[in-house]
């Protein structure tokens, strides 16, 4: 019966080490999306920057990166 409970506790607690690194996971993935939500606007922003200056036209919007060659 003690072999027993002994191995249930095990696996408990090898369980509960899972579940709080799924937690730390999760909480990774809503910081990265928050992060996106907030500086995808300004990421696009430069890219089309980027991608406007490579076709030859200035950029409409004083702010972003602009690449000089």
């Amino acid at each position: 019966m003690r072999n027993w409970l002994h191995t249930l506790k095990g696996r408990l607690q090898e369980g509960q080490g899972l579940v709080e690194y799924a937690l730390i996971l999760v909480l990774v993935a809503v910081v990265v999306i928050v992060i996106l939500a907030l500086l995808g606007p300004a990421i696009g922003n430069i890219f089309s920057n980027i991608v406007n200056g490579l076709n030859g036209n200035v950029p409409q919007t004083g702010g972003g990166l602009i690449l000089l060659f």
